[in-house]
């Protein structure tokens, strides 16, 4: 990863630099949507030169896994970009759910203040959703219940077509 980081031009490696770990945690929600913005821009440009490139060099290698290792370097820091990506994502979903706590706070007590209501009580309980998320978790169940619903389909497309 040190060699990738080299071959960075300046402004990629200072926005490498902003992302570090140390730095996140310092800034404010604002703060983290701009850098996610500008993270999300860098990551979609390398992905898009990588591709473009793999495409182009399909043809004169003879196929794409021998025209693969020829664009290793694009790959890589693509890759980075996505790593970085995701660091500044979790910061930002961790300061949103923060602030969305803390206005909910704030709106409840305001709530209890306009009722006059002591805010001594304690918070409103929420109950589970009835219902759990019954699709699928695992890949081979998510591809069997694929395959099935299209069996199921093709079934009905030649039913519809007599």
């Amino acid at each position: 990863m040190d060699l990738l980081l080299g071959s960075l031009s300046e402004a990629e490696l200072a926005l490498v630099r902003e992302a570090d770990p140390g730095r996140l945690a310092d800034l404010d929600e604002d703060a983290l949507i701009e850098l996610h913005t500008r993270v999300r821009r860098a990551r979609n440009k390398h992905v898009k030169v990588y591709r473009r490139r793999a495409a182009a060099r399909v043809a004169e290698a003879g196929g794409r896994g021998k025209a693969r290792p020829q664009n290793s370097r694009k790959r890589a820091k693509a890759e980075v970009f996505e790593t970085i990506l995701a660091t500044v994502s979790r910061h930002l979903a961790l300061a949103a759910q923060a602030s969305a706590e803390s206005f909910e706070a704030e709106r409840l007590a305001d709530e209890r203040e306009a009722r006059g209501v002591s805010a001594d009580l304690p918070p409103v309980v929420r109950l589970k959703p009835q219902r759990d998320d019954r699709r699928p978790k695992s890949v081979e169940l998510r591809k069997r219940h694929a395959s099935t619903r299209a069996k199921g389909a093709r079934r009905q497309a030649r039913k519809d077509s007599r």
